[in-house]
């Protein structure tokens, strides 16, 4: 027998390594299996690589649950570098800046009791831990337990698996902060409520919830605080309770969970969404859900990892903003307003800032769930009646963080999309909007700050102890023209549409033509000085000038002609990823994570980890040169995406920059919200066919597409040549059947016509 040398085996191992990795996979039938919840958790407070925490959820679920490896409080409540488990926590934190509300947890334990989160966590390893988006299950070394999570909207099923003992505990959690605690055990039950939050919640705010377990008690305890105790109910700062049996060897202990944020009885309500499942019943229901909704986006002819990354970003997609409604007896839809702490009739949904979702999540949910996205709308005009003001940044009540007035692109958008098909409030929303756009409100972030200023001038002054003003400014004028697109649709009078169009305008009063650059502008009509191009913050929100002077989302033609034309505005779109990637943080006084993303990120002052220039790439399209569009979506797609714990290259934020993904493999991305169009990139995959709401299917075939070939050659619509940057929203939803022929180089003669542009203010 002839030996094979070792260099020789290894390199063909290695070859078909590579081959497996790059192998074109072809239609799936469980794309939830190519989902990772675990995408982005690598994450700190210094640098993002998604801050996101692994969601065991059901999509838009009211309640999440994941693994609690950061100590009770702490925004970073689960990273991938962790090796240590304090708990199973259910959580509606939307990202670790906001924090969290309406949390608890649930912990097993053998041996010594120890109920302190510091004492009774557990090592842990990925190597036994086992993460879907509807099914958890990690092994606890410390204690030799099993733990499994499956949800459902408002409820879970645990299932631990204990060793023999004499010692099994499950401690319950109620934190800090104010909590209650109440063993029921001829029941097996355990009830409380949690009042812990970040803000944003009514003095009466309270998550109550009930956990059953299928095992009777030998030992039930209360904690107070540091301190444990005979009693069966207790009320404190920081209450729980522990519960314990004797296990034989593999024996599996079952706990059901619910919580509400209206009473007991409802969280006893919401438990029967359970119904007579068992667990693995659950499970499955919860896969196939799962699989429903992802399937509506079905690709082939894509390298593993791509499906990976995509479906990865699609899950992302379908988590916010969360249900925060529940059904009464009568299975009607109620809920807890976290606005005035009253139980109201209607839907609400929480947990988004508009200034990140605005961009790309919420047109897509446009695209693809506009139903869910009318209940949406109907959530935000109860919000309205509620509170007096649209919330900007909800969580789950008025937060004020960020800046602009972004939900009137968000209500816009939805009703451009849809017009009447809705019984929603539109008028009422509209009242919203104005009453938005013309006040500034109860904090900075809700209204517009500066509104009189913005009325009088045009712009919020530099130097009027406004902090972000270009970015307020700019930001108000796109929405002012997402107002007067909204206005045209309702035949409001001539005189208030004119208005708004005219403020749609006021962009250009922070155009700088010496810099070619948006400028803080002081309110005597002078730009501030000194200007620094790369100073992030100051007059701009978490972005410098280059970032934030492509905000002109509904006129870029209008901005083409500011800088003088487009070989100007395609220099210094250039400039974007040549220049390199210094910063000025002064004005932090530190450098920010999302600084440091830019910094590392080795595409210039492209600052994908970050809202603001997300859009950037796609401008291109407006000046004749939509390759070089084609190409750096592909290199941001390739290189800021991967389907790993780092896998992100700033924050998710809330479906956001998961969203732009999705939508950029597609082919196209919604520039301009308010808008019919979506402005042309280049398909990621071979094959993609969407299955609208409606029941009609988008077609989307690139058969050569690959990593070289990036450029779009030719393409068709329904057979017919289409030399347009862009595709409207209307014929899409009408079907369509889109064919690319892909290349390795740039067809520098399709698209650069002035009529295959997409849509400015500026061209009306």
């Amino acid at each position: 027998m002839k030996r094979i040398p070792l260099v020789v085996f290894l390199l063909v191992i290695f070859t078909q390594s590579v081959l497996a990795q790059n192998e074109l996979i072809k239609k799936i039938e469980s794309p939830v299996d190519y989902a990772s919840p675990l995408m982005g958790t690598d994450s700190h407070y210094s640098l993002s690589n998604g801050n996101v925490y692994p969601a065991i959820a059901m999509p838009w679920g009211m309640n999440f649950w994941t693994p609690q490896t950061g100590n009770m409080g702490n925004g970073w409540a689960y990273t991938y570098e962790a090796n240590k488990i304090r708990g199973f926590k259910q959580t509606h934190q939307p990202s670790p800046w906001m924090n969290d509300y309406g949390q608890f947890s649930l912990m097993p334990v053998t041996g010594k009791l120890m109920f302190n989160e510091d004492k009774r966590q557990s090592w842990f390893s990925h190597k036994a831990e086992k993460v879907t988006p509807y099914y958890y299950s990690v092994y606890l070394a410390d204690h030799d337990v099993t733990t499994e999570i499956t949800p459902t909207e408002r409820a879970a099923r645990f299932r631990f698996t204990f060793p023999e003992t004499d010692s099994a505990f499950v401690v319950i959690d109620a934190f800090d902060r104010g909590s209650y605690v109440k063993i029921v055990p001829e029941e097996n039950k355990i009830i409380g409520y949690t009042t812990r939050n970040s803000g944003g919640v009514p003095k009466n705010f309270k998550n109550y919830f009930v956990v059953v377990f299928d095992k009777e008690f030998d030992y039930l305890h209360t904690f107070s605080d540091s301190t444990l105790t005979q009693s069966l109910e207790t009320t404190s700062n920081h209450a729980g309770a522990v519960i314990g049996f004797k296990t034989s060897k593999g024996e599996i202990v079952n706990a059901k969970v619910a919580s509400s944020f209206i009473s007991y009885e409802q969280a006893e309500r919401n438990l029967k969404e359970i119904g007579a499942d068992d667990f693995d019943q659950l499970k499955q229901k919860g896969k196939a859900i799962w699989n429903k909704e992802l399937s509506r986006i079905q690709v082939e002819g894509g390298a593993s990892d791509q499906l990976k990354t995509f479906y990865s970003c699609l899950y992302r997609s379908l988590l916010f903003p969360r249900k925060f409604y529940e059904y009464d007896e009568k299975g009607n839809v109620v809920h807890y307003s976290p606005y005035n702490g009253e139980v109201r009739p209607g839907y609400m949904f929480t947990d988004t800032g508009f200034w990140d979702t605005f961009r790309s999540l919420f047109p897509f949910l446009n695209l693809m769930y506009p139903t869910l996205n009318a209940q949406m709308q109907e959530g935000l005009s109860n919000a309205y009646d509620e509170s007096g003001w649209l919330p900007e940044w909800a969580s789950p009540g008025l937060r004020n963080v960020m800046v602009g007035n972004n939900s009137a692109s968000v209500v816009a958008d939805a009703y451009l999309k849809s017009g009447d098909a809705y019984k929603y409030d539109i008028e009422n929303l509209y009242e919203a909007l104005l009453h938005g756009a013309n006040n500034a409100g109860p904090m900075s972030a809700v209204g517009r700050a500066g509104a009189e200023y913005y009325k009088e001038l045009g712009y919020v002054p530099y130097d009027v102890g406004i902090n972000e003003n270009a970015a307020r400014t700019l930001e108000y004028a796109y929405d002012d023209f997402a107002i007067y697109q909204l206005a045209k649709a309702l035949n409001k009078p001539k005189k208030e549409i004119e208005l708004y169009k005219k403020r749609s305008m006021n962009y250009k009063k922070l155009y700088d033509p010496e810099t070619k650059l948006m400028r803080g502008k002081n309110k005597d009509g002078k730009f501030m000085q000194p200007f620094n191009p790369f100073k992030w913050g100051d007059a701009f929100t978490e972005g410098n000038s280059w970032h934030y002077s492509w905000s002109v989302f509904h006129d870029i033609q209008g901005l083409i002609d500011l800088m003088g034309g487009n070989k100007v505005f395609v220099s210094q779109l250039d400039k974007v990823f040549s220049l390199p990637p210094v910063f000025d943080e002064s004005y932090y006084r530190g450098v920010i994570h999302e600084i440091r993303e830019m910094q590392i990120a080795n595409m210039g002052q492209y600052a994908h980890g970050n809202q603001p220039i997300q859009h950037m790439i796609y401008l291109y399209n407006y000046a004749g040169e939509p390759w070089k569009a084609q190409k750096w979506v592909r290199e941001t797609m390739n290189r800021m995406y991967q389907p790993t714990p780092d896998g992100y290259c700033g924050d998710e934020d809330n479906g956001q920059t998961s969203a732009w993904y999705v939508f950029s493999a597609m082919g196209f991305y919604p520039v301009a919200p308010a808008t019919d169009q979506y402005v042309l990139g280049a398909p990621l995959f071979r094959k993609m066919t969407i299955q609208l709401e409606n029941g009609n299917t988008v077609e989307i075939n690139a058969p050569n597409n690959s990593a070289e070939n990036r450029y779009i050659n030719q393409m068709t619509v329904d057979g017919k040549n289409y030399t347009k940057n862009w595709l409207s929203h209307k014929a899409l939803m009408k079907g369509m059947t889109i064919d690319f022929e892909m290349s390795d180089t740039p067809n520098k003669n399709r698209g650069t016509k002035k009529q295959d542009f997409p849509y400015s203010l500026s061209n009306e």
